[in-house]
């Protein structure tokens, strides 16, 4: 088996692993990385069985897209266990991030935008979850809202769990990126919205975020700000106006959507800059704290590693220190 034969059998083990607060088996060959290795542990949001299951099973597959031995950029897609992978620091400062990693509803880029960004959050004391969600392209049965079902789950999970990771209540971020950035916009505005059935008592608690940080985040779903790719892996390609608008985070900002941090660069070639500044309207019409960075040059998909040597490599700086000024409960 070759080099990257190996990878991709062993990290389908690493994240493939069926786990309800279990530990993965190490990842093996593959990129060497800074700072610690693929977390060991993982939550699966359904024990049963993710609802709406489509006739075919999607099949998990990973990509590695990486032409760089020391460095690791593998896409996932065909999630059909959806869980979170868990980064805990030596010394938890309270505050925890769900990171909603992005990749265009069409993969989700698991490297760049989540466990490298977990890796400095924990770095800094922040107690990470990864969320691998369902793709809304793959056939499940709840479509468009399939990720935001995730979504809800995942942060309900993480707030009824919050005592063993030394989280406290009311310290609980939501970040996403790309198209994860529409997801997390999408949890800020719509996190009350019933979605699929209660299971546990952890479903009896809100899936509202204290906080959400989108960064170059797809928001709108209206021509001409949409991404194109986005828009139709998450709606399908005839969806009228209705749907569009139900998809639109801003359009359903409300004086309940959480304080928001944004980023975009403005010379971002995939997603404009202009869903950034549309959502912060929304924010600031609704009295919604709007922590907004706007950064000349990045391009998009920048995370941690490709922001290095730009301005943008300001962000998770800034993150940090708008997490502490926050007088979150």
């Amino acid at each position: 088996m070759d080099r990257r034969g190996a990878l991709i059998g062993t990290l389908v083990l690493g994240l493939g692993a069926s786990a309800s607060a279990q530990t993965a088996p190490p990842r093996g060959t593959g990129p060497s990385q800074s700072g610690p290795p693929d977390p060991r542990e993982t939550i699966d949001l359904w024990p049963d069985g993710a609802p709406g299951m489509p006739v075919e099973v999607p099949v998990e597959t990973v990509e590695e897209r990486s032409r760089d031995p020391g460095v690791a950029d593998r896409a996932v897609h065909g999630v059909a266990r959806p869980r979170l992978a868990v980064f805990r620091p030596q010394k938890p400062n309270g505050t925890a991030v769900l990171i909603f990693p992005g990749g265009g509803y069409r993969r989700i880029v698991i490297d760049k935008e989540g466990y490298e960004t977990a890796r400095w959050l924990v770095g800094h004391g922040y107690t990470a979850f990864v969320l691998f969600y369902r793709l809304p392209g793959e056939g499940w049965t709840a479509g468009p809202d399939v990720a935001l079902a995730d979504a809800q789950r995942a942060m309900r999970i993480v707030r009824a769990r919050a005592a063993n990771y030394g989280i406290q209540q009311g310290r609980m971020v939501a970040m996403g990126f790309s198209a994860g950035g529409h997801l997390c916009g999408d949890l800020a505005t719509r996190f009350d919205l019933p979605l699929y059935t209660a299971i546990d008592d952890a479903d009896r608690l809100s899936s509202r975020p204290d906080a959400a940080a989108l960064l170059y985040a797809v928001q709108s779903m209206r021509a001409p700000l949409a991404h194109a790719g986005s828009r139709e892996l998450l709606l399908g390609g005839n969806a009228g106006a209705a749907l569009e608008r139900a998809h639109t985070p801003a359009l359903h900002v409300t004086d309940r959507t959480p304080p928001c941090f944004l980023v975009h660069a403005e010379d971002d070639g995939t997603v404009p800059v202009e869903n950034t500044l549309e959502m912060r309207a929304a924010l600031k019409a609704r009295g919604v704290s709007a922590e907004t960075h706007l950064f000349a040059q990045g391009g998009h998909g920048f995370g941690i590693g490709l922001a290095a040597g730009k301005p943008a490599a300001a962000w998770p700086e800034l993150f940090r220190q708008w997490v502490l000024s926050l007088e979150l409960a």
